[in-house]
């Protein structure tokens, strides 16, 4: 029985240490600009983190002290965690498997569309209140007035690889014609009706196209692909924590199936 209580033990200090990059993705995701103003997906990666750290330190300490109650806590709580891990997997992959970014002639940066993403995603921008407080985070990063440092003549500019928050928020759509003077000023429009974006577009520098639709779609593009690359590492940790939890199990029931027989030698049965 002590040898297996060990091995439950060491199990769950393994799946002590598949929390911390459950914890970090979390983490990774609320410093970065665009995640920290929207705060959608980075608080339930971090809070499920945390729940699986303290599920598998339960079972740590009920392994290596032997407190049975403590490690049927451990197998239940674990397997909801699980759980909840799966459909959080799920989840981030159903809402990020739509949307890309479309090509413009003479251009190296994409444009976005909004109606291009996941309705679940749209409605998180499309409410003027929430939009409001997201568009204020925004106008206070640095993303805009950089790329004046960074690019001074225009074919420069249109060979850039912006990311596409600066290709939504700090430009005007290419269709709607706009005149290069800077990458954050523009004038001469040739064709306003192209877009409605094209009307929302000021050379202010503290409005630009921060209430245009391409600039919630330059957005969700980059969410989308933060979330995706976060999704990786929780699927990965998916995987190992299921292959720990079955091994716990395993050792479990051999613990079990141990200490019954010991008991029956001992004539208890």
């Amino acid at each position: 029985m002590a040898l297996s209580n060990n091995v439950i033990g060491g199990i769950n200090f393994i799946a002590v240490l598949l929390s911390i990059p459950i914890i970090g993705a979390g983490i990774w995701l609320a410093t970065e600009p665009d995640n920290s103003c929207v705060k959608i997906l980075q608080w339930p990666v971090i809070i499920l983190g945390i729940l699986i750290l303290v599920v598998a330190l339960a079972g740590f300490i009920g392994g290596f002290w032997r407190i049975p109650w403590l490690l049927i806590f451990y197998l239940v709580a674990m397997l909801v965690a699980i759980i909840l891990l799966t459909c959080l997997v799920v989840f981030i992959y159903m809402v990020t498997i739509r949307g890309h970014g479309h090509l413009e002639p003479s251009r190296s940066y994409l444009e976005y569309h909004l109606d291009d993403y996941s309705g679940w995603l749209r409605r998180r921008v499309r409410s003027s209140y929430k939009w409001d407080r997201i568009r204020s985070c925004l106008g206070s990063t640095n993303m805009c007035p950089e790329l004046n440092q960074n690019y001074r003549m225009a074919q420069d500019f249109f060979n850039a690889h912006i990311n596409p928050l600066q290709s939504g928020c700090c430009k005007p759509p290419t269709q709607c014609g706009y005149t290069f003077v800077n990458p954050t000023y523009w004038i001469s429009p040739i064709n306003t009706a192209a877009d409605m974006d094209c009307l929302q577009w000021s050379n202010e520098q503290t409005q630009l196209c921060y209430n245009c639709d391409s600039c919630k779609a330059g957005l969700l593009a980059n969410l989308k692909r933060e979330w995706m690359r976060a999704n990786i590492i929780l699927l990965i940790t998916l995987v190992a924590l299921v292959c720990v939890y079955l091994i716990g199990c395993c050792a479990f029931r051999n613990a079990k199936t141990e200490d019954l027989f010991k008991k029956y030698k001992q004539g208890y049965v």
